[in-house]
């Protein structure tokens, strides 16, 4: 029996950075605050909470006064950065280039648009971190859009700006997309009906999704590791289930079942983009000796 551990698994370049930010500064001051989740992987998180991080929320961000707070790589809208000027508090900024560039798009179509008609339109979940500072590079007026229902809040006879939430799969954008612009088609409007198409999906996650299919199929059995709360560790788990029935979504070693390997030769173990390496490799290590003690 052989277990592997996917070469391409873990924390993508973004969550690596915020991560990297907060270990420097808890290891220069041993105390730092932080703005939501740094990642949605709790054992990460308890892993950091011993280290000195502490986890806030936007109302306790509000009162705070002359503290040190990082920014996690999901980002934040413009009023945060208000707010930090206003109480005095130092922002260490996690915020993921490739989320920086999306806020950057997303605002100048904006102020170049917004007031000749035009609509921004997110492509994400809307109580997403990610897409709530999307959306506050719009002064919180863009449309977002979850599924298909969504689009009745589209006018198809206004000029549209589509971006997507940067952990969307590319496929499902491309869908939303085309949706969009045949409504705006049937209800062209002259030139009133532009339609401006963004694919902002981050390839680091959506890259992802071949590997996991190839890695899926090499094994007998797979184990994925995430988060209770990861939405990407939820969707790329799909992928793996889609291409083997024996996959299993675990956050801990602990949630390992002796009985699930029975009769495997080849197993896998994988996680989602929020999974750190270490826990892979505890995941890996609890599975060996489940079964040297078989």
């Amino acid at each position: 029996m052989k277990i592997s551990i996917d070469p391409k698994a873990g924390f993508c370049s973004g969550v690596k950075r915020a991560i990297s930010l907060a270990e420097e500064e808890l290891q220069r001051s041993g105390h730092l605050f932080c703005l939501g989740q740094v990642v949605h992987n709790e054992q990460e998180e308890n892993r950091l909470t011993n280290l000195g991080l502490e986890i806030i929320d936007q109302d306790d961000f509000r009162k705070l006064q002359n503290a040190v707070v990082l920014i996690r790589a999901h980002g934040e809208p413009p009023e945060t950065y208000e707010i930090a000027v206003k109480n005095n508090i130092r922002l260490i900024d996690g915020t993921c280039p490739i989320v920086i560039k999306l806020q950057k798009k997303i605002r100048k179509s904006f102020i170049e648009n917004y007031e000749a008609g035009g609509q921004i339109v997110i492509f994400g979940k809307k109580n997403h971190p990610e897409v709530l500072g999307l959306s506050g590079q719009t002064d919180n007026l863009a449309i977002i859009v979850e599924e298909e229902n969504d689009l009745t809040k589209i006018d198809f006879s206004q000029p549209v700006s589509l971006f997507a939430q940067t952990t969307k799969s590319k496929e499902a954008f491309n869908e939303i997309s085309s949706k969009i612009r045949l409504n705006m088609e049937q209800e062209a409007i002259s030139e009133r009906t532009e339609f401006c198409s963004t694919d902002s999906t981050c390839r680091q996650v959506t890259g992802r999704d071949q590997n996991l299919r190839n890695f899926a199929n090499e094994n007998d059995i797979v184990i994925f590791v995430g988060g209770k709360k990861s939405s990407n560790g939820h969707y790329l788990f799909e992928i793996v289930k889609s291409e083997n029935s024996n996959a299993f979504y675990v956050d801990s070693p602990e949630k390992i079942v002796k009985s699930w390997f029975d009769g495997a030769e080849q197993i896998g173990v994988t996680g989602a983009t929020s999974t750190p390496g270490w826990l892979l490799n505890e995941v890996a290590a609890n599975i060996e000796k489940l079964i040297l003690t078989a």
